[in-house]
């Protein structure tokens, strides 16, 4: 797939259908002229991982979980329902 030179006025109208064809591989690029002359690269990014998978055990042998953790849970919830 060679990169396309759209028009600054072709680019306005149709960005989204620019955008569309990026997403789904019909395009690899594009370049906007302004009076024939490129001027911007319109490219799509590389697919972002969630963070979540990536923090996943970020934190794994940093610390202890107390035994005691939910010794006070009764407390915490009756505070909570203004008993």
């Amino acid at each position: 797939m060679s990169t396309q030179i759209v028009n600054m006025l072709d680019a306005k109208i149709s960005l989204s259908k620019l955008i569309h064809a990026l997403e789904n591989g019909a395009a690899s690029g594009f370049i906007i002229a302004r009076n024939g002359t490129p001027v911007a690269r319109l490219m799509p990014l590389e697919k972002a991982v969630p963070d979540r998978i990536k923090r996943i055990g970020v934190a794994k042998g940093r610390f202890n979980v107390p035994a005691n953790l939910d010794k006070h849970n009764a407390q915490v919830q009756n505070l909570f329902e203004g008993n």
